[in-house]
């Protein structure tokens, strides 16, 4: 009979060895092989990535609130005679929102609660500090999230209010102090 050598200092070496090519085997074929259901649509070339980094860069949150109008705003306009005219006979109010005033002429009441939003935000702490100068300015605020484009907006909204005028009224207290607000009517 013959007597075995090496010992297992050897065997565990060899064994580490062994195990550490296979390794690198299996590693090079999973980073060379596609991954299946995954990515199938053509790569992207540096002039689609800048692109898309520049479309990114220059979204804004807020783009839907403008309405009609795609650029930004102007400055508030100094404040007018805010008492919406009434008929000769003093019977119904019309305002500038001809949508609202027929829908409450027909249900006798407003339909629409009131926001109004001072800024939509990329990320949760952009909000958070919005509403924080909001507070310091005796402003209650709330933080909302919502799916737009896509993307996850942060949105800092006053209210809601009951009545139209008292969502304007909030609005120029923003205006004011030089904070960029928006109305915002939501169907009750």
């Amino acid at each position: 009979m013959r007597q075995q050598q090496g010992g297992t200092l050897l065997g565990f070496i060899l064994g580490l060895i062994v195990g550490l090519a296979v390794a690198l085997v299996v590693a090079v074929y999973v980073t060379k092989v596609p991954i299946p259901f995954m990515n199938k649509a053509q790569s992207r070339n540096a002039e689609q990535d800048a692109a898309e980094e520049k479309k990114n860069k220059d979204w804004d949150p807020n783009a839907p609130l403008y309405g009609k109008n795609p650029a930004k705003p102007a400055a508030p306009a100094e404040p007018t005679d805010t008492a919406p005219p009434t008929s000769a006979t003093g019977e119904d109010k019309k305002t500038d929102d001809p949508l609202g005033d027929l829908a409450r002429a027909k249900a006798g009441a407003d339909p629409f609660v009131y926001f109004v939003q001072a800024g939509a935000y990329r990320s949760e702490p952009e909000a958070q500090a919005q509403k924080a100068k909001l507070a310091l300015k005796g402003l209650a605020s709330a933080v909302s999230e919502r799916e737009q484009e896509g993307r996850t907006v942060y949105r800092v909204r006053l209210g809601p209010f009951d009545s139209k005028d008292d969502a304007e009224g909030t609005k120029k207290k923003l205006d004011s102090a030089k904070i960029e607000s928006a109305l915002v009517r939501v169907q009750r």
